[in-house]
């Protein structure tokens, strides 16, 4: 099992992470308690080794901006959290991770039009896309073949539910932000109990 710490904003959490077996760390550059710069990104960046993957997670924003940003910091994927098109997302030279916010099974119909490398299912919106630390029905995504291999799960996830949700919905990934905070800021301790419950659950099963 994967698992993809979002909201990373210091050296210091991103290393936590990376030691306690992260596989994607994400920097959030849409409007966020945890945005950062491209210029603290890519700080960070530089001590996150080449096996976790860099993750930017963006709001309807352009491809210039995006690719510029990408380069920059040294992005493996960009996630793209708002309304993009699916033309949007062809167009762009990077690995895509297209977000859906998850209310109702026809919300997922919405996924047959996109071509990305993978699909992240996320609660709905509130103040901002993502992050709000809600879940959503899990079994909303049965019978969900076509994303074999291509699905990540996210929206309310935390060490004590995340191999329930890993159970129910049989993800490629986890992806967690808020669930590894305390009183908005990124707890180590957390982060390492949420990565040893994400990854135990598929040794178990």
């Amino acid at each position: 099992m994967q698992v993809k710490i979002c909201g990373i904003t210091t050296i210091k959490t991103a290393q936590a992470a990376v030691d306690a077996g992260a596989d994607f760390i994400g920097f959030v550059f849409a409007a966020s308690k945890r945005r950062v710069s491209k210029q603290q990104a890519r700080a960070i960046a530089e001590i996150i080794p080449p096996k976790v993957k860099k993750v930017g997670v963006f709001v309807n924003e352009t491809t210039e901006v995006i690719e510029e940003i990408a380069e920059h910091v040294g992005l493996d994927y960009v996630q793209l959290h708002g309304d993009e098109t699916p033309e949007l997302v062809e167009s762009l030279k990077i690995p895509v991770i297209k977000a859906f916010q998850i209310t109702s099974k026809g919300d997922l119909t919405k996924l047959d039009h996109y071509k990305c490398d993978y699909f992240l299912l996320d609660s709905p919106a509130g103040k901002y896309r993502g992050g709000n630390g809600e879940v959503f029905d899990w079994s909303l995504t049965r019978k969900l073949p076509a994303l074999n291999g291509k699905l990540i799960l996210a929206g309310g996830l935390h060490a004590d539910n995340v191999s329930e949700a890993i159970a129910e919905v049989s993800p490629e990934a986890v992806d967690v932000s808020s669930g590894v905070e305390t009183d908005g800021s990124k707890d180590e301790a957390k982060i390492y109990a949420f990565i040893q419950a994400a990854k135990s659950t598929r040794e178990e099963g």
